[in-house]
């Protein structure tokens, strides 16, 4: 449901564009990571994996939008998966991807683990991952997919009063938005070096979404 609201919803706020790696075919079973840079870019990239792929995934998300009334009952019908960070139960998220997974399901989640703190809508690249992709990865030998993502900033950024305004005024404005599905990599069994090159990967793949709008962004 939420992947095909979002491909009803996202083309109302933007003009969406998707690309992909020559060939990409995503295994059922697949870790889709994404950068992270709005709240309203995972709505971009489910509408993007329905329409290239026809790929709707279960999410790892915040635990707080399971507070948020029906959409937390939505969250949960469809088996979407909340991570309660920093706390002793963020971990279980892991244990629930990985049983998706082996159904067969694609998981996507956000190794970033955080949108970055800026009020300007520019791209950066993505921040330091976290080891969870790592770990879900090692321990499913699931494949990964590198996602990246450009545009979602310019929906929505910053403060509360300037995402509420960048809601309000995107359909009038409709930016340019895009998605670029990688190719998909098998991560090798060291975390830190699984992490290194996951991150690699995410960010070229964010530079070809970047590029595609024409952004000029800082490197890292």
């Amino acid at each position: 449901m939420l992947s095909r609201l979002a491909a009803h919803v996202v083309p109302f706020f933007g003009r969406l564009s998707v690309t992909t790696d020559p060939e990409t075919r995503i295994e059922p079973g697949s870790i889709l990571v994404v950068n992270h840079t709005s709240t309203a870019d995972p709505a971009l990239v489910l509408a993007a994996l329905r329409k290239r792929l026809a790929v709707e995934p279960v999410l790892l998300a915040t635990s707080g939008l399971w507070r948020v009334p029906l959409l937390g009952r939505i969250l949960t019908r469809e088996g979407h998966v909340p991570v309660h960070r920093n706390t002793v139960r963020a971990a279980a998220a892991l244990d629930r991807a990985a049983v998706a997974l082996a159904s067969g399901r694609h998981v996507m989640l956000y190794a970033e683990g955080r949108i970055p703190p800026r009020p300007d809508s520019a791209e950066n690249p993505p921040e330091a991952f976290r080891t969870g992709l790592a770990r879900l990865a090692g321990a499913t030998g699931a494949p990964v997919v590198p996602i990246g993502q450009a545009g979602a900033r310019r929906i929505t950024s910053g403060g509360r009063v300037k995402q509420i305004a960048g809601v309000l005024t995107a359909p009038v404005r409709r930016p340019d938005l895009h998605v670029h599905i990688g190719t998909p990599l098998r991560l090798p069994d060291d975390v830190a070096t699984a992490t290194t090159l996951a991150h690699r990967a995410v960010t070229e793949a964010w530079r070809t979404a970047a590029g595609a709008l024409g952004e000029t962004a800082a490197h890292r």
